[in-house]
């Protein structure tokens, strides 16, 4: 038995145990998109039209460790909305990407609904969105070029590694991702970026040389106006009594 065949076998074994009542099931995850390793859990979406309300629970059942998102056929509009808003597409790209255990005729449904809003992209940012996050990069870099201390600079790296790969994804209309997903999503939008991006931060973390790291965050930068300080404002000003 393949590791897929256990993982679909495990799956059904537990819905049948946990949610006898469920009417839409999907199996996503690594497991799916064959890049299982030996710690990969079983990320299980359930509909069930019975509830009210939306959860997640985590499990170790037939050995494997699960991750279980249950919904209802009206929580995951929320949260496909709410995923598409914040721009990472977690549970749409669940949807779209999972094998159905259980149908009632809604599964093909979702599963197209999931895939219309992953090519719609995320919602598009504003002049004042992409000011606010020159802004924030503006502030990491003065504060890492200023720093003397290395011990306060791999923290402050690591933010703006995360803000980078926000920024060049976000001003490109794309998704962006978390963790491991930083990677993943730029790689999805641009291979070559993708790889120079990992070899700038891995060069960083080991030689604790920072120049290059300044110099790439300012060339992302330097399209829409290099760094932010000077006139950036939240709000607006009270004029002077």
């Amino acid at each position: 038995m393949t590791i897929r065949d256990s993982a679909v076998h495990a799956a059904k074994k537990f819905i049948e145990q946990y949610f006898p009542v469920a009417e839409v099931v999907f199996l996503a995850g690594s497991i799916v998109r064959g890049e299982a390793t030996e710690s990969s859990d079983l990320d299980i979406i359930v509909f069930d039209g019975s509830l009210d309300h939306s959860y997640r629970k985590s499990f170790v059942e037939f050995g494997w460790p699960i991750e279980v998102f249950v919904h209802s056929f009206h929580t995951y509009k929320d949260f496909f909305k709410e995923n598409r808003d914040r721009a990472r597409p977690s549970l749409p790209q669940m949807c779209a990407e999972g094998i159905i255990l259980k149908d009632n005729g809604q599964a093909a449904s979702i599963k197209n609904e999931a895939l219309a809003l992953l090519k719609r992209g995320p919602l598009p940012w504003k002049s004042k969105e992409v000011d606010s996050a020159r802004y924030e990069i503006t502030n990491l870099l003065d504060d890492l070029e200023g720093s003397t201390n290395p011990a306060e600079d791999l923290f402050t790296v690591s933010r703006l590694a995360a803000k980078i790969h926000e920024f060049v994804l976000r001003v490109n209309g794309c998704w962006i991702g978390e963790g491991k997903w930083i990677v993943r999503a730029l790689k999805e939008f641009n291979e070559e970026f993708a790889e120079c991006f990992v070899s700038i931060f891995d060069e960083y973390y080991k030689t604790r040389q920072k120049q290059r790291v300044i110099g790439f965050a300012d060339n992302v930068l330097k399209p829409y106006g290099g760094r932010l300080f000077e006139g950036y404002s939240i709000g607006k000003s009270r004029p002077k009594e």
